[in-house]
């Protein structure tokens, strides 16, 4: 039984309870106040659910709505770069970002598994960028900037690989969903006499 639904009958049996046995009305008047107070409640607990996934869609959108923000600050630090491995990192990063974007548009419950995408690691990597960005131009050569710089081409490299790493997370169930079906579908071609050979074992066309 759903919570809803537990909420509700405990509303419509106390407000059954009450008049009938503490009250002492009739079982039809009683029975007529509960039935009145359990629509109700199913009413306004339907509403509240109504509201919260209107607040989680608000919620959501602003979410997205930042993390394109903050995509296009990176994608205005990229022609500034000078070192060709960290621009190129970038580069790749502002790509996964936007397929990142768009797949969570796409799909809303996808959010979930990429929660810390959007609230750490694409803040994080955004701020060393621009910190990046400031300082190479600034030809700082003192051994802090130096080593900020260095540590910095490391990090941004490393990310290009991680948030490519996210993006395949988010396919990871469906890629698993969409083989397991293939192989049934298979496994009735083969059962129905319709196809010899494993279709996921025919290449160019023919069969093995």
């Amino acid at each position: 039984m759903k919570h809803k639904d537990v909420v509700s009958a405990l509303v419509g049996g106390a407000f059954f309870a009450i008049p009938y046995l503490g009250l002492s009305i009739a079982f039809g008047p009683s029975f007529v106040i509960a039935i009145s107070a359990l629509g109700a409640s199913e009413l306004i607990l339907t509403d509240a659910k109504v509201n919260d996934s209107i607040d989680e869609e608000k919620s959501l959108n602003k979410r997205l709505d930042i993390a394109r923000k903050q995509n296009k600050e990176l994608k205005k630090v990229i022609p500034n770069i000078e070192h060709d491995d960290t621009k190129q990192a970038l580069g790749d990063i502002t790509v996964s970002v936007d397929k990142i974007i768009e797949t969570v548009h796409k799909y809303p419950k996808k959010v979930k598994s990429v929660r810390n995408f959007f609230d750490y690691y694409l803040p994080v990597i955004v701020n060393i960028s621009l910190r990046y960005d400031e300082i190479e131009n600034q030809r700082l050569v003192s051994k802090e900037g130096k080593e900020f710089i260095k540590s910095a081409d490391k990090m941004i490299i490393e990310a290009s690989m991680a948030f490519q790493n996210i993006l395949s997370t988010l396919y990871q169930k469906d890629i698993v969903d969409a083989d397991a079906e293939m192989k049934v579908f298979n496994s009735m071609l083969k059962t129905d006499g319709i196809i010899d050979n494993d279709i996921s074992k025919m290449s160019n066309g023919g069969n093995k």
